[in-house]
């Protein structure tokens, strides 16, 4: 690889960044561009790229120089992009992010291949540290900062390169380039609709299981139940909280920033603590302890190491506390991860402030109905919802649908407020000693300057 060249074009995305720190790592040379430098937000990501050697330009096409340099992009990027534009007068060969990843990720000894709609991310987060702290050395491909690889010279820890056996990655349905992928060992976490409607869903993670060497399964699921049984080659581990679940949580003690329960396996029981909340991060934990089984680590190494789990930024990320309004700041932007952040936070008492942006406006046309009910069977009392306007960066997208859609149900208690910096300020005017506020969305790192800003402003009353 150390002959190559490549441009990325929108560099700093949580798909692309930490693919082009493993191929910098592995010796290519790295370009890339990005919208986001151009209207001068996230501008510490992309001055830290710099000083790892990756250039990074404009999106105005003057970073393409060569018809030797490798253009990497998203498949749905438009034509007009003067990146696109540039390499195509300069021939250089094109391939989507996807492409390259499955060509890395097929190549290495032991693929270890993270999907569904739910926990990916946080799955491949645990499975990666589990692999690194039983010295295996894993390269680690995630789309989150992963918070236990965070170091002085790594504050953008979504990516990690070992020189082990193992490639542990999150795998992307939205696009269906999952199909690109032969895992040696998958974990199938939940199949319910997000990006695209459940029958194609449906056949995209038959597939992915159907190809894989070892398949670790949610037994809670039915989707991935239904899935399972039409599979013939037997090679299966099965997570969850169901009686004969091969990896199996009892006795859920929460907490409002952690939780214990009892691990069930071939091994006995363990009593086990993680430092991340929530019902759903024991299901992490049992799909990523799972895979770390088929991968050959002991039982024992991987209790210890996901009992030191630190989380990942964005994911359920406890900003701070100020005059005992707790911020927390959070990736949730489908139905299922709303649903599960706001279980967690349901768990204890105090008044949850909820603010959601739509990370556009083609996934608020697909799940506003579905998100809106979300919300409505999820915040009640004195609860609030707060939403702004879909994040918006540009190219052509059909805007007919808006934020209104997801108040349904909250009569006197969401309000749509357009402007995200005027739902900060309400967001502050509303808050209580107390309250825990939740910012949530995708696609969008700056949602965590805007939390750190609530907390600051709350602090200063």
């Amino acid at each position: 690889m150390n002959q190559n060249q490549y441009f990325f074009c929108g560099i700093g995305g949580s798909g692309m960044m930490p693919l082009a720190l493993i191929v910098k790592a592995r010796g290519a040379k790295v370009r890339g561009s990005d919208r986001a430098l151009d209207q001068g937000r996230i501008a510490a990501k992309f001055d830290w790229l710099a000083a790892q050697g990756i250039e990074v330009f404009p999106q105005d096409g003057s970073g393409l120089v060569s018809p030797e340099q490798i253009l990497v992009a998203s498949a749905a990027i438009e034509d007009t992009v003067p990146d696109i534009i540039r390499g195509k007068e300069l021939g250089c060969p094109r391939k989507t992010r996807a492409d390259l990843l499955s060509d890395l990720f097929n190549a290495s000894a032991l693929p270890i291949a993270v999907g569904g709609t739910s926990g990916k991310s946080t799955v491949t987060g645990m499975i990666g540290w589990i692999l690194a702290s039983a010295g295996r050395d894993p390269t680690i491909m995630n789309g989150a900062v992963m918070k236990d690889f965070i170091d002085a010279s790594t504050p953008f820890a979504t990516a990690r390169t070992g020189r082990g056996d193992a490639f542990v990655s999150e795998v992307d349905e939205s696009d269906g380039s999952i199909a690109l992928y032969r895992p040696g060992i998958a974990v199938l976490t939940n199949v319910s609709e997000d990006h695209k409607a459940m029958d194609e869903l449906r056949r995209l993670f038959a597939d992915f299981a159907r190809v894989s060497g070892k398949v670790v399964w949610n037994a809670d699921d039915a989707e991935t139940c239904a899935i399972i049984e039409t599979l013939d080659h037997g090679n299966f581990l099965s997570f969850g909280f169901s009686t004969g679940a091969d990896f199996r949580a009892t006795d859920l003690a929460p907490e409002p920033t952690a939780i214990g329960f009892t691990l069930l396996s071939e091994s006995g029981a363990h009593q086990m603590r993680l430092k991340v909340p929530g019902r759903h991060n024991v299901a992490n934990a049992l799909a990523a302890i799972a895979a770390a089984r088929a991968a050959g680590v002991t039982i024992e190494e991987c209790v210890a190491a996901i009992e030191r789990f630190s989380g990942l930024a964005r994911r359920f990320d406890i900003v701070g506390t100020a005059r005992d309004v707790t911020v927390i700041d959070d990736f949730g932007h489908n139905p299922d991860k709303v649903a599960a952040t706001l279980a967690a936070l349901k768990q204890f008492p105090g008044r949850i402030l909820a603010f959601f942006q739509p990370h556009g406006f083609g996934p608020l046309r697909k799940m506003g109905v579905e998100l809106a009910a979300t919300f409505a069977s999820r915040l009640d009392g004195d609860d609030r919802l707060i939403v702004c306007d879909p994040a918006y960066f540009g190219g052509t997208v059909d805007r007919s649908m808006g934020s209104e859609v997801l108040l349904a149900g909250l009569a006197g208690r969401a309000e749509h407020i357009a402007n995200r910096a005027d739902c900060g300020a309400r967001l502050v005017e509303l808050a209580q000693p107390g309250d825990r506020i939740v910012i949530m969305g995708a696609r969008d790192d700056s949602l965590t300057t805007f939390a750190r800003d609530i907390l600051a402003k709350i602090d200063a009353r």
